[in-house]
């Protein structure tokens, strides 16, 4: 027996007792070590804000019940496999928050040894930002800004600036993420302008009026916000047009076109999971919030939080 956690109801969070059974072939049994709560999209389900048409696509690999409640939720998941092959192995897995868990062996996904266990759960984050510059890729000597700076926009800078001759900008408005963006090195400003390519992710109107006032003359503003049920004014006045903008999505669920037929999902979370061995790539994610905790501190934890990706421990 495991315990999850559900989102139950508007806002509203439990712990539940999961029966596990016998364990299927050709698959592992998880023991959790910790998880990461994505706060963006996580929020977006605990208010009951996935609408109906996104009911099937925003589904969690791993997920049980259906929006818009009861649902089990999440996608952050690093542990040790317990029972099946490579027993021992730390996995990364995209699975909701849980104690123990089963899930196909090709779907655990191997954490190099010199990663530790509290940067593994960013490994999500990092793959989105590793399909966004496939989707659209940053040129040496590139004027760049990235426009929010939770998990993905923080990857995402640290991606990018290591681009030779590299202008980078990095806006949040946000006092909390000013100060984990400068405590990276990365460069943080109130705004930024004339620039080739914005990357948004702050899921604003704010955030999308500020990166498109950012753009250069026939740059690329990329999308990576998801609003869920909610719209937001994409302001198009202006010199929108004769600026000769180009405002595009990009979107983890598909691997970008660019690399599509020669990098399947496996293999990309491999990549960021490589990527996080270089303490450079590595989010500061503080300390986590005890599992058994968890219904009473999850909505502070989709707050305004230390850490860009909060974290959940297990007892092990």
């Amino acid at each position: 027996m495991a315990r999850s956690f559900w989102i139950a109801g508007k806002k509203k969070g439990e712990l539940r007792d999961t029966k596990l059974g016998a364990l299927a072939p050709d698959h592992v049994r998880v023991r959790m070590i910790v998880s990461g709560i994505s706060r963006g999209t996580e929020r977006l389900v605990w208010q009951g804000r996935v609408p109906e048409s996104e009911y099937d696509r925003m589904r969690a690999p791993f997920q049980s019940g259906a929006f818009p409640f009861p649902v089990k939720y999440g996608y952050c998941a690093v542990g040790r496999i317990a029972e099946g092959p490579q027993t021992g192995t730390r996995v990364f897995a995209l699975h909701p928050h849980q104690d123990e868990f089963d899930v196909p062996a090709n779907m655990a996904v191997a954490i190099p040894d010199d990663v530790p266990d509290t940067a593994a759960p960013i490994a999500a984050h990092l793959e989105t930002a590793i399909n966004a510059l496939w989707d659209h890729p940053v040129r040496v000597g590139d004027r760049v800004a990235v426009i929010g700076l939770g998990a993905v926009g923080l990857c995402l800078a640290n991606l990018v600036r290591r681009i030779p001759g590299i202008d980078l900008v990095c806006v949040d408005p946000a006092p909390a993420a000013q100060a984990r963006a400068k405590a990276l090195g990365l460069r943080v400003a109130e705004g930024a302008e004339d620039r080739d390519l914005v990357f948004h992710t702050s899921a604003t109107a704010a955030g999308l009026r500020t990166a498109i006032d950012a753009a250069g003359f026939e740059a690329t503003i990329v999308e990576l916000s998801w609003y869920g049920e909610g719209s937001v004014a994409a302001p198009l006045g202006g010199a929108f047009h004769a600026k000769r903008l180009t405002l595009a999505a990009s979107q983890v669920g598909h691997v970008a076109q660019a690399r599509r037929t020669t990098r399947p999902h496996r293999a990309r979370l491999e990549l960021a999971l490589r990527l996080l061995a270089d303490p450079a790539y590595r989010l500061d994610l503080g300390q986590p919030i005890p599992f058994a905790e968890l219904p009473e501190r999850y909505a502070e934890a989709l707050g305004e939080h230390p850490s860009p990706l909060p974290l959940i421990g297990y007892a092990t």
